[in-house]
């Protein structure tokens, strides 16, 4: 459900698995433009999808008799996709979260917006996250993922049905870590985007990375993830990617703000696609205030993001704290 960047990879993988795949878009001429022409171009230009997937405009169409729903909305907008879609959704369903992202108003986690709005026991509910740039994986480049559920004969078959030879998918249990090391590094990466803007080089960026999963850890910990989670691909992992590929949408973005640039051009500069990091950088850093932890990072991305700090100002700020043991 949704046919961005990883929505739409991710409807090439259960096709290559195998698999019977419908997938669901806002636009109807876009729908009509993957069934014609097997290419999603707005996203994936060079990529052919499989001939086996049926691209609707149509909610029921696509949730109609569907055993695995993906969703692939952005995270500021879940809620009000789901609940729209919730009446289609049968009572067995797998939900699968492919957001990374902490909701503005709720500071919930994106299963957790899930089982609010579905009324779906947490059980049913999965997310799939690692280092995974859509690209990458649609180019059929070898990657790795996490399928985090906390029932383990859905976490094996979400895994077997997203097995292919270039996408080797690990279970997990851990639903929490999984998605804080998604929706945190996507806050670090708008980091590691805004140093290399103004001209840092390498031992900023390796800095910023380190210190930045020092602060998912005391989040991902306070919040109750295993620390093993956030040392693997859905944190350091997809930690690494996002922070240090020029495809990464968060690290683009943030280094267009590094040159001096407005939100609204680096939004432009982005093709206009969303940037999860912008919006949840504010909720992360919420969450993290109401468990009493401590993210300085995270913080002067807010301050850069939203409150009109320039990146020159949050380094100095950074530089400026009192020192302490790591």
């Amino acid at each position: 459900m949704g046919a961005g960047a990883w929505g739409t990879s991710l409807a090439k993988v259960l096709a290559d698995a195998g698999n019977d795949v419908r997938l669901w878009t806002r636009r109807p001429e876009l729908a009509e433009e993957i069934n014609d022409t097997h290419r999603n171009a707005g996203y994936l230009e060079d990529i052919e999808l499989p001939k086996t997937i049926r691209a609707t405009g149509d909610p029921a169409e696509a949730l109609d008799g569907a055993c695995t729903v993906l969703l692939a909305v952005p995270a500021q907008t879940l809620r009000t996709n789901l609940g729209q879609w919730k009446g289609l959704i049968g009572d067995d369903v797998t939900l699968v979260s492919l957001a990374k992202g902490i909701e503005l108003d709720t500071l919930m986690r994106m299963s957790q917006v899930i089982v609010q709005v579905t009324g779906a026991d947490p059980s049913r509910v999965a997310v799939v996250t690692g280092p995974n740039l859509a690209s990458e994986v649609a180019d059929e480049q070898p990657a790795a993922t996490v399928v985090a559920c906390s029932d383990s004969g859905r976490a094996v078959a979400l895994q077997r049905a997203l097995s292919t030879g270039y996408l080797r998918p690990y279970t997990n249990a851990d639903v929490i870590g999984a998605e804080v090391g998604g929706a945190c590094k996507n806050v670090i990466a708008l980091a590691c985007g805004m140093a290399a803007g103004v001209g840092l080089g390498e031992n900023t960026a390796a800095a910023i990375i380190t210190r930045g999963l020092a602060e998912i850890m005391r989040l991902g910990i306070a919040l109750g993830a295993k620390p093993a989670t956030l040392a693997g691909l859905a944190g350091v992992g997809d930690l690494v990617a996002t922070c240090t590929s020029p495809h990464s949408r968060n690290r683009a973005f943030g280094e267009r703000l590094g040159r001096g640039g407005t939100m609204e051009s680096a939004l432009q500069a982005t093709g206009g696609h969303v940037a999860e990091g912008v919006a949840s950088c504010q909720s992360v850093l919420a969450l993290a205030a109401s468990y009493d932890v401590e993210m300085p990072l995270t913080d002067a991305v807010v301050r850069v993001c939203h409150k009109g700090l320039s990146v020159h100002e949050a380094v100095a700020l950074l530089l400026g704290r009192s020192t302490k043991p790591e």
